[in-house]
């Protein structure tokens, strides 16, 4: 059969169109079976999954824990978060006796930050509660209600600073015996503290109310804060590999977990959680515009919160991280849980009557709610084996994190340095609850509560701001105008 000349183009032209839609069949078919990214074939397809990357570990056992992440969510945010921030508004727990102007004692104080939002405001004497201006007359059991009792039926907020200073006992001792005294409390806090708590006597202390100083993003970022993570990463937390540095090439959990006891895993795991609790807070909490008419404005962002926490820009560690957050909260729930004994016995006395009975009601129930909670860390695995082995690797982890606690007197910000003393001094005190001897008996000062209580309440606080990115990411991807996600940097890399 003959074809004529025009008829055969046509034929050919069907031909080549048939052609090239098979081959672009068969790509578009490798390209969905075999050609996936490193985050899709390990599960991080976004498209196909509700759950945003950030959060994909965010499911299961807590790792070195007896607990779901989900069941952890749940009594935070339903029953421990709406208590503890209620009970840390109080001016018990709101005002904070700090010295912010001790040396650095590892490198010269070079990082100092000129930022207006880096600056602490300190109380005046005006400003502090009565009860909590006339501690140093009280010694060392002064919050005690027996202690207080007679003080609780005086309204002090009548007392003169004459009156308060009249009332005092006359508690002058020798230079020599003072020097014993200092040698002995040195000796006695280096057996059983795990963090350097200040001195509450010292000149140099002063009252912050932490309402009016909140945890945010100051800017300060650079050289600075990557000298502090870098010494509390790669000087102080226990390498999987000697040979390892840089605290970057440390967050990797597959070396965690291949190469550490649970011992030196529960020291990087509490470390990681509370640096994901510190970013947390600042993602949440971000200097979004700084206009010179219409003032600050705070909040959410959205882009730095994923540049932290999505696996594409960590390595995929930031999920991880993000989980350890649920770790680092349990072992504190677990201490509160454990001193609750002393804690209900505490008096918190300010000074103000009707303010102090709330706060003891507040304890008594969060107590009450904390010790109905199924599933604590359980510390009693640690720390076992050869007795002389066990005590070794125990002074070490305390000797560690003592160290890490010094290293926030080298924090270049003010109000940075205010909240990482805290929850450092938070997260010690748990330790010291958690691992003091039988042989000691454990004793609290206002200095270990205080950042107990609200160190815990930024914990909490960072579980329940988990959930708000949640649904702010997942409400961001069908109509990003609805949150704000502009970056402005990062004061911790």
């Amino acid at each position: 059969m003959l074809v004529s000349g025009g008829a055969k183009a046509t034929v050919l032209g069907f031909l080549l169109v048939a052609v090239c839609c098979l081959c672009v069949g068969e790509r578009l078919e490798a390209a969905g079976s075999g050609s996936k990214s490193k985050f899709e074939s390990t599960g991080y397809r976004a498209k196909t999954n509700p759950v945003h990357r950030c959060f994909c570990e965010l499911s299961g056992e807590v790792d070195d824990c007896n607990c779901k992440v989900e069941s952890v969510s749940e009594f935070n945010n339903h029953q421990i978060y709406p208590r503890v921030k209620s009970l840390v508004s109080k001016d018990y727990f709101r005002f904070f006796k700090v010295n912010l102007n001790k040396a650095c004692p590892f490198w010269p104080d070079d990082g100092q930050c000129a930022i207006r939002a880096c600056a602490v405001c300190p109380c005046t004497d005006e400003e502090v509660p009565c009860g909590l201006k006339d501690e140093e007359a009280k010694g060392e059991n002064k919050y005690s209600e027996e202690v207080n009792k007679d003080a609780q039926d005086e309204k002090c907020e009548t007392r003169s600073q004459k009156e308060i200073q009249l009332s005092k006992l006359d508690t002058t001792i020798s230079q020599e015996d003072a020097a014993a005294f200092e040698t002995w409390r040195e000796h006695d806090d280096a057996q059983v503290n795990f963090c350097q708590v200040d001195d509450e006597q010292s000149n140099r202390m002063a009252h912050v109310d932490l309402l009016l100083n909140p945890e945010r993003y100051t800017g300060y970022k650079g050289l600075s804060p990557r000298r502090i993570w870098h010494a509390i990463y790669n000087e102080n937390c226990f390498k999987p590999d000697p040979n390892t540095t840089g605290y970057q090439s440390l967050l990797t959990n597959k070396n965690v977990n291949k190469g550490l006891c649970l011992e030196k895993r529960v020291f990087y795991r509490l470390v990681s959680g509370l640096h994901s609790s510190i970013n947390i807070h600042l993602c949440a909490d971000y200097l979004l515009s700084d206009d010179p008419f219409g003032g600050e404005t705070w909040g959410p962002n959205i882009e730095e919160f994923k540049r932290r926490f999505d696996p594409v820009t960590s390595d995929g560690e930031g999920p991880v991280r993000l989980k350890n957050l649920y770790f680092t909260y349990l072992v504190v729930l677990r201490a509160i849980a454990k001193a609750a004994p002393i804690l209900e016995k505490e008096a918190f006395y300010t000074g103000n009557n009707e303010s102090d009975k709330d706060v003891k009601k507040g304890i008594v129930e969060l107590l009450g709610v904390v010790k109905s909670f199924n599933n604590h860390f359980n510390e009693s695995l640690m720390f076992q084996g050869n007795p002389e082995e066990a005590s070794q690797l125990k002074e070490e982890f305390r000797s560690h994190f003592w160290n890490i606690s010094r290293i926030m007197d080298c924090v270049g910000c003010d109000k940075c340095k205010l909240w990482g003393k805290l929850q450092i001094q938070g997260l010690g005190t748990a330790l010291k609850i958690l691992f003091t001897s039988e042989k000691h008996t454990l004793r609290l000062s206002r200095q270990e509560v205080v950042p107990l209580l609200v160190g815990f309440s930024k914990l909490s606080n960072s579980i329940a701001q988990v959930e708000n990115f949640q649904q702010w990411i997942a409400k961001d991807s069908v109509d990003p105008s609805t949150v704000h996600k502009k970056p402005k940097g990062s004061p911790f890399v």
